[in-house]
């Protein structure tokens, strides 16, 4: 049952381990954001370049004013969040100084999916999320996808396929857009959702895109 995939999947991040998860874009994989240990298996997994940052997954906009620095109106971020954006805001000193030492931004996501949102909410702190793949393959939409990574993960959360798995773009993650700059907003990555959130940014609070 649900509340026990949740149960578990806690106990699973608590000792330390990598969890893979459905998402409102495509299967991810979590640990807490503030084991320092659980990040770096997250890196060896997906033989990831250790100067790309990981984003944080929270259950709810409120917690975000705890790990960064919000420099935009609380209702911008609730026309984007929950869904398939990842606001970059300058990151607060809250936040596991090991996760993405190099910048001083993070990206953080709240996806539109009841499981990852509850199992985010059931945990202390954030969660660090990235794709399940290797790094530079193609994202996944089902669990069957990633199943060279099975072995490395304490658990896998089948939560069925995700979007249309013949679609392209359906595997395009989420729209990645940096806010860090007051009154301005850089796009980092397309997207599955660039044409509404750039209508949001640019109509509804006036914002003009930065120099990426």
């Amino acid at each position: 049952g649900w509340s026990e995939a949740v149960a578990a999947a806690v106990s699973a991040l608590r000792a330390g381990g990598l969890v893979a998860v459905p998402t409102d874009t495509v299967y991810g994989v979590a640990c807490l954001a503030q084991d320092s240990g659980a990040v770096r298996s997250i890196y060896s997994l997906k033989g990831r370049n250790g100067r790309k940052p990981l984003a944080i997954c929270l259950g709810d906009v409120e917690q975000l004013y705890r790990y960064c620095q919000v420099n935009v109106p609380e209702q911008l971020l609730r026309d984007l969040l929950p869904g398939p954006v990842t606001l970059v805001l300058k990151r607060s000193e809250e936040l596991n100084k090991d996760l993405n030492p190099f910048t001083s931004l993070v990206g953080v996501r709240i996806p539109n999916h009841p499981f990852i949102r509850e199992l985010a909410r059931a945990c202390s702190g954030p969660l660090a999320l990235t794709s399940a793949n290797i790094s530079s393959q193609a994202s996944t939409l089902t669990v069957s996808e990633f199943k060279d990574l099975w072995p490395q993960l304490s658990l896998v959360i089948d939560g069925g396929p995700i979007g249309d798995v013949q679609s392209p773009e359906c595997r395009l993650g989420s729209t990645v857009v940096d806010l860090s700059v007051s009154g301005k907003f850089t796009i980092i990555r397309p997207g599955c959702a660039l044409a509404s959130t750039v209508e949001i940014l640019r109509q509804k609070y006036g914002l003009m895109p930065g120099s990426s």
